[in-house]
C-alpha cells in the first residue's frame, strides 16, 4: 500500500498549531496564536494574544476604542511576544516564527532581538499602518526573512471524536 498522498506540509502543520494557539485567546474580536520552530522543525515555544501571567482577564477592559487606558492596548500581550517569552530556555537564534497576522513594531523588536531569522504570516492587513511598516524597515536591517505562506490546503479539521482516532 503507498503512503498517503494528502499529508500537510511542515508550513502547514505549523501555521495549524498557530491557529490553534489562537483558539486559546480570550480577546473578542482578534485571536492570534504564534508558533517558534527551529531548524530541525521542533517545536520551540508557542503563544496567543492574552493578558500577562497573574492579571485576571475578567478585571481588565476587552474595548478596541475609547480612553486608551480603558482600551485592551495597555494591558494585551500579541502571541509573537507570549512565544518568544513562553520558550522553556533553549536558544531561539536561527528559529523561525509562524503568526497568521504579520507583526507589529513592537513584536518586530522581540523577534529580532531573539535571534529568529524567519517570519511565516497569512495576513499583512495592516501592511500600510505605521506599525507594520516600522516592522518591515527593522526585519529588513537586521536581516530578518518575512514571507506569506503558500498553502495547497485551505481548511484542515480538528475532529475530537473519539470513534474517528
Amino acid at each position: 500500500m503507498p503512503k498517503r498522498s494528502d499529508y500537510i506540509s511542515w508550513d502547514e502543520y505549523f501555521m495549524g498549531i498557530a491557529i490553534l494557539s489562537a483558539n486559546r485567546s480570550k480577546d473578542p474580536n482578534t485571536q492570534v496564536g504564534a508558533c517558534i520552530v527551529n531548524d530541525r522543525n521542533k517545536i520551540m515555544s508557542v503563544g496567543y494574544n492574552g493578558l500577562p501571567t497573574g492579571c485576571d482577564d475578567d478585571d481588565f477592559p476587552w474595548e478596541r476604542t475609547g480612553e486608551d487606558f480603558d482600551t485592551k492596548y495597555p494591558y494585551v500581550c500579541h502571541a509573537e511576544l507570549n512565544a518568544i517569552l513562553n520558550n522553556n530556555g533553549g536558544s531561539l537564534a536561527g528559529c523561525r516564527i509562524y503568526v497568521a497576522l504579520f507583526p507589529c513594531n513592537e513584536c518586530a523588536k522581540a523577534i529580532i532581538q531573539s535571534g529568529i531569522r524567519e517570519v511565516i504570516y497569512i495576513s499583512d492587513k495592516y501592511a500600510d499602518s505605521t506599525s507594520v511598516r516600522a516592522s518591515k524597515r527593522m526585519f529588513d536591517a537586521s536581516g530578518v526573512i518575512y514571507k506569506k505562506i503558500k498553502l495547497d490546503h485551505k481548511e484542515l479539521v480538528i475532529d475530537f471524536r473519539e470513534e474517528n482516532i
